[in-house]
């Protein structure tokens, strides 16, 4: 999971997470098609996208890009992540 966060304010309700005190969004972005479906230019707009509307982190699991195509292509939606920030 990637925590984003600015002095951005938006009406995204939040919530804490776990014992933590980090407060994130009720509403993740999801990335499992970055890097098969969707390419760098078009991940960067949605996650531009979900910014804007106050989604302050981004799901990534061990299987994405979802079920990897290939051995070339896991590792692409952290490589896509990477690049953005």
């Amino acid at each position: 999971m990637l925590m984003l966060y600015s002095g951005q304010e938006a009406n995204m309700r939040q919530q804490k997470l776990g014992r933590s005190d980090i407060n994130v969004s009720e509403i993740c972005l999801g990335s499992m098609t970055w890097g098969t479906q969707n390419d760098y230019t078009e991940a960067s707009a949605q996650i531009d996208k979900a910014w804007e509307q106050g989604v302050n982190f981004i799901d990534t699991a061990e299987l994405y890009p979802t079920t990897p195509l290939s051995a070339e292509t896991q590792g692409d939606t952290e490589e896509i992540i990477g690049k953005y920030m």
